[in-house]
């Protein structure tokens, strides 16, 4: 199978100059561009790296919860498949310092023990020292016969989040201006919850078509479910299920901004054709607590667009990227 196309962006430039020219080897059935990897037999493989400062700071929360939120970001794009988790390989590098005094072992702890929660065993890993910063990576692998892939949406379906958006974008705003992020707001970044279990039930109903986990925003995650799809989307701004506490935290034109482009929320965009709101209710009995919201809908075209209030449409604002202004090196 081809390699599924992403959005724009430096860090994503770079993706597509590494996986120029690769072909997917038999056994494989998904390969490069999607949320993880598709071996036959129906197993799910992805993985995801954690660093200190760039990911998290010391002074933000314990090791045991960076270890806790590296191994929940790993198992979102198994939920963002619809895979259902079996086991993790989890992998530090930290410091002799770290070593010695026992952070490393609570990284550990901490990601053992989120793991484990979710489903997942930890079945093996690596650790190596680091000079300084600590680093954190996890494989997950999962199972799943039919994954939901960033492929598959079409013009006509809708579109649908779960849970709110742009709590945790507060919350690193305000550990960036120094201050003490409010509880909800806090667990949004330090605790977030894969929705591995609202993926499966989502699935079960059999009128998804698409998705992805959100991790650099909507509005630029959803440019790569567009791109992948071939098809264009539109989001309704007045529509989306922005945090209440972000919205208490910074007012509702920045809470806005925190929904489009924060990041960090794990939660899911899905494509679904009309018959999914018939099962709404279902879900809201079954998942108290999660919203889940239809904020827009695939339309023939490319790209994301956002429609206002008024009904002016005006482009998705850009995501958050690793390599920013670093432009497209040269081929």
């Amino acid at each position: 199978m081809s390699a599924a196309a992403l959005g724009p962006g430096a860090e994503f430039d770079l993706i597509r100059r590494l996986t120029d020219g690769l072909v997917a080897p038999a056994g494989v059935t998904v390969g490069t561009g999607d949320d993880g990897a598709c071996l036959e037999g129906g197993w799910v493989i992805s993985t995801d790296l954690t660093l200190e400062d760039v990911h998290f700071r010391r002074s933000w929360c314990g090791p045991e919860e960076w270890g806790g939120r590296a191994v929940r970001a790993a198992l979102s794009d198994l939920a963002a498949m619809a895979a259902r988790p079996v086991a993790i390989l989890l992998s530090l590098a930290g410091s002799a310092d770290d070593r010695a005094s026992g952070v490393l072992q609570a990284v550990g702890q901490g990601a053992r023990a989120a793991a484990e929660s979710l489903g997942a065993a930890v079945i093996g890993g690596d650790v190596t020292r680091s000079p300084a910063r600590v680093a954190i990576d996890v494989v997950v692998l999962g199972r799943t016969d039919d994954p939901l892939l960033r492929r598959g949406a079409r013009p006509g379906d809708d579109l649908w989040v779960t849970g709110h958006l742009g709590g945790a974008g507060a919350a690193v705003r305000m550990l960036l201006d120094g201050r003490r992020p409010p509880p909800p707001l806090e667990a949004r970044f330090a605790r977030p919850q894969p929705r591995l279990a609202e993926a499966l039930w989502l699935a079960d109903t059999g009128h998804l078509t698409a998705g992805l986990d959100l991790s650099d925003g909507l509005a630029g995650d959803a440019t790569h479910l567009a791109a992948a799809s071939e098809v264009g989307l539109e989001i309704d701004e007045s529509a989306l299920p922005v945090d209440p506490h972000a919205v208490e935290a910074f007012g509702a034109s920045t809470a806005l901004r925190l929904a489009l482009s924060g990041g960090e929320d794990y939660e899911l965009l899905l494509a679904a054709d009309p018959a999914l709101a018939a099962h709404r209710e279902g879900f809201g009995d079954r998942f108290p607590g999660v919203p889940l919201t239809r904020i827009g809908r695939v339309v023939a075209g490319s790209g994301v667009s956002l429609r206002a209030p008024d009904g002016e449409r005006r482009p998705a604002p850009s995501a958050f990227d690793h390599f920013p202004d670093s432009g497209s090196p040269p081929s």
